[in-house]
């Protein structure tokens, strides 16, 4: 990879959280690349609430928190299955890891990655974590730290070794040729997964799983232990995701639904509709305005 993705794909009104907020991406340690999209850093310091929503990835994330006043704390972040909406006020700072899809298994292996769905907990139910881990991840920094001109840069670089050596603890990745391989179906489902983000002609669960030399039912097991979520739900968040993206590159201008839905795979614009409707709130054509 040539770095951490640049694209806001899933962000709700991207401009606008990025001038409420400090947001960057950073790269994981070279060993944790290929399980992880890239670590994500945001830092605010606000004198009114802001609320910020996502469409979310298919992705696990592992979220660790300081908001002023409270403790510094660490949650799993399983698929979230309806649109993400966050409140932020006052002070406050978030490291996160976001994995690939089906990337989050090597480090959680005892459970099907299906159980932390729709689910945020604490980080301990899902990986071995102390309290000065989580402590660690957060210094030098404390709620707000980083905001000011100039500053921040080495925070973050202290956030991402601490991260790098948290996760590098915890995984068990293997070796090829030593005495732990890693799990070969790990890689399929992470294959499987970006093919769907990245091929459009990837539009059917049953197509798919023909080209791919496997059954279907075997396809569905495999998402639901390594993913978290069927093949099916993955092309339809994806979707969206593309969906979103022409609506805010628009710039004013009328946006083809129907053509899109057909890009998309859609046997008509209304299905695509009735699909952004539900998983964004409003239809795509008030979005766009």
């Amino acid at each position: 990879m040539a770095g951490p993705r640049r694209d806001t794909r899933g962000i709700i009104d991207a401009p606008e959280l990025f001038a409420q907020v400090r947001f960057r991406r950073r790269e994981p340690a070279a060993a944790l690349r290929p399980y992880l999209e890239h670590y994500w850093l945001i830092d605010w310091d606000l004198t009114r609430p802001y609320v910020s929503h996502l469409v979310p990835h298919p992705s696990v994330n592992v979220v660790f928190q300081h908001f002023a006043e409270q403790e510094p704390f660490g949650e799993v972040a399983g698929i979230g299955l309806e649109l993400f909406t966050q409140k932020l006020e006052g002070r406050g700072l978030v490291r996160g890891v976001q994995f690939r899809p089906g990337g989050f298994r090597p480090f959680a292996p005892q459970w099907p990655v299906s159980r932390w769905t729709g689910q945020r907990l604490p980080v301990a139910e899902a990986l071995p974590t102390t309290e000065a881990e989580i402590a660690t991840i957060l210094a030098p920094a404390g709620p707000g730290a980083g905001t000011g001109p100039g500053a921040g840069t080495g925070a973050d670089d202290a956030a991402v070794a601490a991260l790098d050596t948290y996760l590098l603890g915890v995984a068990d990745l293997g070796e090829p040729g030593g005495p732990a391989e890693p799990d070969p179906q790990v890689a399929l489902a992470m294959r499987l997964a970006d093919r769907i983000r990245t091929d459009r002609t990837v539009r059917r669960v049953a197509s798919l799983a023909e080209t791919e030399g496997i059954s279907a039912r075997s396809l569905q097991r495999l998402f639901a232990t390594y993913v978290g979520v069927g093949p099916k739900w993955v092309i339809l968040r994806y979707r969206i995701h593309e969906a979103l993206e022409r609506a805010e590159s628009s710039e004013g201008a009328e946006v083809d639904w129907a053509e899109l839905a057909a890009e998309l795979g859609y046997s008509d614009q209304a299905h695509l509709v009735r699909d952004f409707t539900a998983t964004v709130g409003v239809p795509p054509t008030a979005y766009a305005r």
